[in-house]
């Protein structure tokens, strides 16, 4: 999908998301397994929150997306910053580079809004050809239990003064996915409101599975934390962050 409303929107309904947080976890990551601050791409960057802090850490920081409204956003955002982030218009299934980066990193489910796993798979592929040896991968997925438990088939409402997002969800649990609507209500300058809906589907994979896959691309597992945490996930774990290396040897 374009993610068109939803990029004009997307900062307003996540300003509660600590990206500085986010980014000193990945950094500290990086630090005990050894890696110096370097080039680092931010795979599925939408507005480019995460990059920005990466950023201001002291990465090279290249934003990897899809939709050229989330990148419209991010770039803007970048500008405001006064930092450097590339911006590239890709699709991370088919990364490609003219160098090869020390890190990747994706975040906030990025990965679980891909088709189906085989574009997992391709998407761990790619990285791993784009990283350079002893390079660090990594990223966060949505768990089957979020999906199933959190998610589900439930309602949300996010209310603002600048818009009114109604957000419903459709659970499967054959492939563990939820169907997301998003209707935006934007007000208008009658006193009205304007609709918009968008609509996307996310998909959750057992660790066992995305481990599997990481290993058969050549990745070694260098860690799996509950969310931001040092601690390993649980049963109740909505979030996993994974740590791989691509071994200095391959």
């Amino acid at each position: 999908m374009s993610y068109g409303v939803f990029a004009e929107y997307y900062d307003l309904f996540t300003k509660n998301v600590d990206y500085a947080a986010y980014a000193e976890r990945v950094d500290k990551i990086a630090g005990s397994l050894g890696l110096k601050r370097g080039s680092l791409v931010d795979l599925g960057c939408g507005t480019a929150s995460l990059g920005i802090e990466l950023a201001r850490l002291g990465y090279d920081v290249t934003g990897v997306d899809l939709s050229c409204e989330m990148l419209t956003a991010a770039a803007a955002k970048v500008y405001d910053s006064g930092l450097f982030v590339r911006l590239v218009n890709m699709d991370m299934r088919a990364l490609k580079l003219p160098e090869k980066a020390d890190m990747v990193v994706s975040s906030l489910d990025g990965l679980n809004h891909l088709d189906g796993f085989s574009d997992v798979k391709k998407t761990f592929a790619r990285v791993y050809s784009c990283l350079a040896k002893g390079g660090l991968f990594v990223f966060d997925m949505n768990t089957p239990y979020k999906h199933k438990e959190v998610l589900s088939n439930n309602a949300f409402i996010f209310d603002s003064d600048e818009a009114y997002l109604g957000w419903q969800n459709e659970y499967c649990d054959e492939d563990k996915s939820v169907e997301i609507t998003l209707d935006f209500f934007v007000p208008d300058n009658s006193g009205g409101y304007d609709r918009f809906t968008e609509c996307f589907k996310e998909r959750a994979y057992s660790e066992r599975d995305v481990c599997a896959a990481l290993r058969e691309c050549g990745f070694e597992l260098a860690g799996m934390y509950d969310g931001l945490s040092a601690d390993p996930p649980k049963d109740t774990t909505q979030r996993i962050l994974y740590a791989a290396i691509k071994p200095k040897n391959k």
